[in-house]
């Protein structure tokens, strides 16, 4: 069962990986097959099969991206280094491979270059918490306090943004019969709000008719 469960997960991602490549050069069924059996050795942890498995995959950002994860996780951070870079020639535009770059530039002790790809990073995907938490810690390690906070309330900002979602989906679950996670979903959306809103009523109003029931 779980092997079929697998397989149809795989057919679905190679499908969306075909769509989301098929306006440029599209990769070869080798190269998806490769990665997506890369990608559960990456979900259980073994990083170094990861790493022996893209080796030589140097073109298809996907899986650079995933080598230079797997290589940052497993400790080396040249070797990460060096795949992320490869990741954004390929393809300029990858959020994924500019955090990490980031992440590793911070470890390596290069606060500044890693200040500035974050902050080139952000200047496209202003809303990314991930990003802002990233460059609230670079700016307090090199003590810019000041422009730590200001990263911090944009990311609280964008917060509630979550919390409505799992709001919603806490309502669909509710409808659907599932109220134990319906709750769950309204816990999480309630520690995510960054100050008293009206959607906290909202969640007040969800938590009292589901238990009702």
């Amino acid at each position: 069962m779980k092997t079929k469960c697998f397989q149809l997960t795989a057919g679905i991602f190679c499908a969306a990986i075909f769509l989301i490549y098929s306006c440029s050069k599209e990769p070869k069924p080798e190269t998806i097959r490769l990665y997506v059996n890369a990608s559960e050795a990456y979900a259980h942890g073994r990083f170094f099969d990861v790493m022996e498995m893209l080796n030589g995959e140097n073109n298809f950002p996907p899986a650079i991206i995933l080598r230079a994860k797997a290589e940052y996780f497993y400790g080396d951070l040249e070797k990460a280094e060096k795949s992320c870079r490869r990741a954004i020639k390929v393809r300029p535009s990858s959020m994924e491979a500019m955090l990490y770059l980031a992440r590793i530039l911070r470890e390596m002790g290069d606060l500044s270059e890693a200040a500035d790809t974050i902050e080139s990073l952000l200047t496209d995907n202003p809303q990314d918490i991930r990003a802002l938490r990233l460059a609230a810690e670079i700016a307090n390690e090199m003590g810019n306090f000041d422009e730590a906070l200001i990263f911090l309330n944009r990311a609280a900002e964008f917060s509630a943004e979550s919390a409505m979602v799992l709001l919603d989906r806490a309502r669909l679950r509710w409808i659907a019969g599932r109220g134990i996670e319906a709750l769950e979903d309204l816990s999480r959306a309630r520690a995510m709000l960054p100050w008293d809103t009206p959607l906290l009523q909202s969640i007040s109003n969800l938590e009292n008719i589901i238990g009702l029931f």
